[in-house]
């Protein structure tokens, strides 16, 4: 068994700011929907590996996901730091104050543009 991808919600018109981060932030690609489900709006993201999908869907009303999230494994924490600096540089605040917090790794959290939190850890070397 694994995971298949996350769903994340954002709100009606919300389309563009996920790809702001999912995109330019983390350097994802955007996948076209299945004609059966792209009427419903959001958008669907992919790692070029193929090993992260992300689902962002239209909820409304719409309540981000404060506590609940994905992590993403990044390859190692130059990159997890490389994809911290793009994203500040694109107006998210990247939280380092549990960096050191999980064994064996270094993480930041983030928040998506529509306040939808996101873990971004790698494994120490």
């Amino acid at each position: 068994m694994r995971l298949h991808h996350v769903q994340l919600a954002c709100p009606p018109g919300g389309e563009d700011v996920a790809r702001r981060f999912w995109v330019q932030g983390l350097g994802l690609v955007e996948v076209p929907k299945p004609a059966t489900l792209a009427g419903r709006g959001g958008a669907w993201f992919r790692s070029y590996d193929g090993g992260l999908e992300v689902h962002v869907g239209v909820e409304d009303p719409f309540a981000p996901a404060r506590k609940a999230h994905p992590a993403v494994l990044l390859d190692d924490v130059a990159e997890l730091d490389r994809v911290a600096d793009r994203l500040e540089a694109l107006g998210h605040e990247v939280d380092a104050s549990e960096r050191d917090t999980f064994p064996g790794h270094a993480r930041w959290h983030v928040r998506d543009g529509h306040g939808n939190r996101v873990e971004l850890l790698a494994a120490r070397g």
